[in-house]
C-alpha cells in the first residue's frame, strides 16, 4: 500500500507542474505558430544556418543557375540520362558551383556577397567536371592513363570535393575520406589484417578521378538521378502545402485522444518524413507547429521536444523515399526498389507504434486530456478541401509498386502536382500557387540537393578505396575476430560503429560508409543482405536522436526551450524501438517478411505465416513502450516492468514458443494490475 500511495502522490505532484497552463507557454506556441519556418531551418539545420544571404544580381545568377540544375535534371528524367560520367559531372558542375557560392568557407567569411576565392573555386569546379563531361569518350580510351593535365585536374577534383563537403556538410565526413585515401596510399607501411601492397598517388588520383569508382562513383551516380528527382518532388510537395495538409490531417484525426498534439506530431511527423531526406529539417518543419501545442496541453518542454525529434527521426527509415538511401541501397545490393520497401515497411510502423503508444501512455501518467471533438476541424472536411494534395505521392507509390523507374515516378508526382495545385487556385481563385512557385520549388529543389550530391562525392571515394584494397573485408574480419565469430557481439559492435560514423551526416552518407564498412562483418556472419543493409541503416539513422550528438533532438529542445542534452536523453528512450527490432529481423528474418534471399531474389514468407509474426511483434513492441514508460494499465513497479521487459522480447522474436511466453507475462502483468489491485496499482482513472 506505502508503495502505491507514494507513486500516486509523486504522479500527482507531476500532474499539477505539468497541466496547468502556463500563459507563456500559450504565448510561445502563438508567436512559433506563426513564425517563417525558413527562420527556424536558419536556426537549427545546420546546412542551412550556414547559408550565404546573396542580394542583387550575385542573388539572381544563384537562382537561374539553380533552376537550370533543376531543369537539366528533369529533362534528363523525362528523356533518358546522359551517359554515365557525363551526367554524374554535370551533376557535379551544378552542385560544387552552388555549394562554393551559397557556403562560406570560415565564420569570419563575407555572409553577404562571394569572396573572390570562392569565385576562384567556382570556376575550378567547373574546369575539372567540365573537362569529364567534354572529354569521356578519350578518358575511356587511355585505360587509366593520365597526362599531366589530367593529373593536375584529378588533385584539383579531389581536393575541392573535400573542401565543398567540409563546407556544406561537415567536417566530419572529409576526415574519414582523407583517412581512407593514406590507408590507399601507406597500405605496405601498415601491420597485420590491414596491410596491403600501397598505391601510389597517380593510381589513386586516376581510381577517384577518371572512373566511376572513385568521386563519380555508384553513390553520384543515385544522387544524379534518383535522389535528385525526389528532392525536388519534395520541394513541389512544399509549395502546394501539403505540410499543412499533414498536420491539419493528423490534428484532426488525433487531437481528441489524451495525447492528442503528441500523436499529432507522431502522424504528421511520419507522414512527412516518409517523404524528407532530413530528420533535422522535418523536425524543425513539423515542430514549429506541434511542438508549442504539445506545451500549451502539459508535456513538458524536454518531452515535447523529443517527441517531435523521434517521430521526425523515423521518416528516414519509412519507406517510400527512406531519406534516399532506398535508392543507394538497390543500387547497392541489387535488390528491386519496391523489395526494399515492402521489407522496410513493417519494422517502420512497429517503430511509430512504439513511439506513438509511449507519447500516449505519458497523457495517461499525467492525466492529460484530449481536446473537445467538437473544437477540432473535421476530418472529412479537410479531406475535401485539401486531399487533392496527396494525389502527387498517391501517384509515385502507385508507380513504384509497378515498377515504374523511380526518376519516371517523381516526375509524375511532379507533374500531377503542378497540375492539381494550378487547378485548385483557379478554382479557389486565391493565387495560391502561381509560375513564381514553380521557379521557386526547383529552386529549393537544387539547394537542397547541394548537400546529399557533395556528400555522395565525397562517400564516392571512401568507396574507391574499399574498392581498390579490399578494406570492406579487412574490418569485416577484425569485428569478426574481435567478436569471436559469434553474431551478437558482432552486430553489438557494429552497432556502436554505425551509430558513431552516422553522427552528424546526411541518411544517405550514413547508409555508403556504412554499407561499405560495416555490411561484410555481418554478411560473413550468414545473415542475409536484405536485413544487414537494413541493420546498419537504423544505427545510422538512430544517431540522430543519440546523444552526444543528437542533430534532430536538439533542433526539437531549440524550439522547446528545453535543456538539449535532457532532451537528447529524452528522445533517445523514445526510440527504443529503433535500438530492439533490428536484432530481431537479422535473428529472424520473417519480421521482415524474408523467408530466404538468393542472390539478388528475394523469397518471401507467404502472408499466412507473416500475419502471426506481425500480430504479436506488434504486441510485444506496445509491452516494450509500457517498459520504457513504466506504465500499462497503470503505474508499474520495478518486478513488473522486469516481466513486461520479457515479455516484449519474447513477443518480438518470431517464434511460436516465446509468443506463448510472452503472452503469458503479458497475463501475469494484466492479471496483477487489473484484477488483483482493481484502483489500488496507482492506476488513473479515465
Amino acid at each position: 500500500m506505502s508503495e502505491d500511495k507514494k507513486l500516486n502522490e509523486n504522479l500527482e505532484t507531476e500532474k499539477t507542474e505539468t497541466t496547468e497552463t502556463d500563459p507563456s507557454m500559450l504565448k510561445t506556441a502563438e508567436e512559433l505558430g506563426a513564425m517563417d519556418v525558413d527562420q527556424l531551418m536558419e536556426q537549427y539545420d545546420l546546412e542551412t544556418s550556414k547559408l550565404r544571404k546573396l542580394t542583387g544580381k550575385v542573388a539572381l545568377f544563384i537562382t537561374i543557375v539553380a533552376i537550370l540544375m533543376s531543369a537539366f535534371h528533369l529533362y534528363t528524367a523525362w528523356h533518358g540520362t546522359l551517359l554515365a560520367m557525363k551526367q554524374r559531372s554535370l551533376h557535379l558542375i551544378f552542385a560544387f558551383t552552388l555549394g562554393f557560392a551559397l557556403y562560406p568557407g570560415f565564420k569570419k567569411s563575407s555572409k553577404d556577397k562571394i569572396d573572390i576565392m570562392d569565385w576562384v573555386l567556382m570556376f575550378l569546379s567547373i574546369g575539372v567536371w567540365g573537362y569529364i563531361f567534354f572529354n569521356v569518350e578519350a578518358i575511356a580510351l587511355k585505360g587509366g592513363q593520365m597526362s599531366t593535365t589530367d593529373m593536375v585536374l584529378g588533385v584539383l577534383a579531389v581536393l575541392l570535393t573535400l573542401e565543398v563537403t567540409r563546407r556544406v556538410v561537415g567536417p566530419e565526413l572529409p576526415i574519414v575520406t582523407i583517412v581512407f585515401l593514406l590507408f590507399a596510399y601507406f597500405g605496405r607501411h601498415l601491420p597485420g589484417v590491414f596491410a596491403h601492397r600501397g598505391f601510389n598517388v597517380t593510381r589513386i588520383v586516376s581510381h577517384m578521378y577518371m572512373t566511376t569508382e572513385g568521386i563519380m562513383g555508384t553513390p553520384l551516380g543515385v544522387s544524379s538521378t534518383f535522389v535528385f528527382m525526389f528532392i525536388l518532388f519534395g520541394s513541389f510537395l512544399d509549395k502546394t502545402g501539403v505540410g499543412e495538409f499533414f498536420i491539419d490531417f493528423a490534428y484532426a484525426l488525433t487531437g481528441s485522444t489524451r495525447s492528442g498534439p503528441a500523436m499529432t506530431s507522431v502522424l504528421s511527423s511520419g507522414l512527412m518524413g516518409s517523404i524528407s531526406g532530413s530528420s533535422v529539417a522535418n523536425t524543425v518543419t513539423t515542430g514549429a507547429f506541434t511542438i508549442p501545442l504539445m506545451k500549451s496541453v502539459g508535456y513538458k518542454p524536454h518531452y515535447a521536444g523529443a517527441v517531435e525529434a523521434t517521430a521526425s527521426t523515423g521518416g528516414q527509415i519509412m519507406p517510400p523515399v527512406m531519406g534516399a538511401a532506398a535508392f543507394i541501397m538497390a543500387d547497392f545490393t541489387g535488390f528491386p526498389y519496391i523489395s526494399i520497401v515492402k521489407a522496410a515497411i513493417i519494422p517502420a510502423v512497429l517503430y511509430y507504434i512504439a513511439v506513438g503508444t509511449m507519447v500516449h501512455l505519458e497523457a495517461c501518467k499525467l492525466g492529460l486530456k484530449g481536446m473537445p471533438r467538437e473544437s477540432l476541424p473535421k476530418v472529412s472536411n479537410i479531406l475535401r478541401k485539401q486531399g487533392y494534395l496527396t494525389l502527387p505521392l498517391i501517384a509515385i507509390i502507385f508507380m513504384l509498386v509497378k515498377q515504374y523507374p523511380p526518376t519516371m515516378a517523381a516526375l509524375t508526382g511532379i507533374v500531377i502536382g503542378v497540375i492539381v495545385a494550378f487547378a485548385a487556385s483557379l478554382i479557389k481563385k486565391d493565387n495560391s500557387f502561381t509560375p513564381k512557385d514553380i521557379l521557386g520549388a526547383m529552386e529549393a529543389g537544387a539547394k537542397g540537393a547541394v548537400g546529399v550530391a557533395c556528400a555522395c562525392a565525397c562517400a564516392g571515394m571512401i568507396v574507391g578505396v574499399v574498392t581498390l584494397t579490399g578494406f570492406g573485408l579487412k574490418i569485416a574480419e577484425v569485428i569478426v575476430l574481435i567478436a569471436q565469430g559469434k553474431l551478437i557481439p558482432t552486430l553489438l559492435l557494429t552497432m556502436v560503429s554505425s551509430i558513431i560514423l552516422g553522427m552528424g551526416l546526411p541518411t544517405t552518407a550514413k547508409y555508403i560508409v556504412l554499407a561499405t564498412m560495416a555490411v561484410p562483418a555481418i554478411t560473413k556472419l550468414g545473415v542475409n543482405l536484405m536485413s544487414a543493409h537494413l541493420f546498419i541503416l537504423y544505427f545510422g539513422v538512430v544517431a540522430d536522436v543519440t546523444p552526444p550528438v543528437a542533430l534532430a533532438a536538439y533542433a526539437g529542445a531549440g524550439i522547446a526551450g528545453a535543456n538539449s542534452m535532457k532532451t537528447g536523453f529524452q528522445a533517445f528512450k523514445l526510440a527504443i524501438g529503433a535500438f530492439i527490432i533490428p536484432y530481431i529481423f537479422v535473428i529472424n528474418p520473417h519480421l521482415i517478411m524474408v523467408d530466404s534471399v538468393v542472390g539478388t531474389t528475394v523469397n518471401w514468407l507467404p502472408i499466412t505465416a507473416a500475419v502471426p509474426t506481425i500480430v504479436t511483434a506488434l504486441i510485444g513492441t506496445i509491452c516494450l513502450a509500457g517498459t520504457v514508460e513504466s506504465y500499462l494499465f497503470g503505474n508499474l513497479r520495478i518486478w513488473q516492468r522486469v516481466i513486461l521487459l520479457g515479455a516484449a522480447f519474447a513477443l518480438l522474436d518470431p517464434k511460436l514458443l516465446t509468443d506463448f511466453i510472452g503472452l503469458g507475462a503479458l497475463a501475469v502483468i494484466y492479471i496483477t494490475q487489473k484484477v488483483l489491485n482493481k484502483g489500488k496499482d496507482g492506476t488513473i482513472p479515465a
